[in-house]
């Protein structure tokens, strides 16, 4: 069965989509710890980030990186940081957090957005691109 991010990806499920090429798709995350909160996947479903292959897992932050200057120009903040978890969904992506401290790290803190909300949001970003 194939994993949400991949229903995301090939459009059965919506999603505000950031930016895709072919290899990558980026997208807010539906449960943002900050405004701007995009998860970056590679299109090709693989659970554990460290069993991509070398070359995606470079292409992927490489394309990770562009997003994250995107994110950065649309959301003035010290840095965009960028976290690896990878428990919640069976398929390698990583977060890319506007943040100003720690603090603003915590994925207990979850923001509450309407769909309009977060559309103009990714508008934004996507704007910067």
């Amino acid at each position: 069965m194939a994993s949400i991010f991949t229903r995301l990806i090939q459009g059965e499920i919506p999603s505000y989509k950031i930016a895709e090429n072919e290899g990558f798709f980026a997208f807010l995350d539906i449960n943002p710890i900050a405004k701007g909160h995009t998860l970056v996947v590679p299109k090709q479903e693989i659970d554990y980030i460290y069993d991509l292959d070398d070359d995606t897992l470079a292409a992927l932050h490489l394309y990770g990186k562009k997003v994250a200057g995107a994110i950065r120009k649309a959301f003035p903040c010290e840095r965009i940081s960028v976290i690896v978890a990878g428990f919640e969904v069976p398929h390698a992506h990583v977060h890319l957090i506007p943040s100003n401290t720690m603090a603003d790290l915590d994925f207990r803190n979850k923001l509450q957005f309407t769909p309009k909300e977060f559309a103009e949001i990714a508008s934004q970003i996507q704007a910067h691109l």
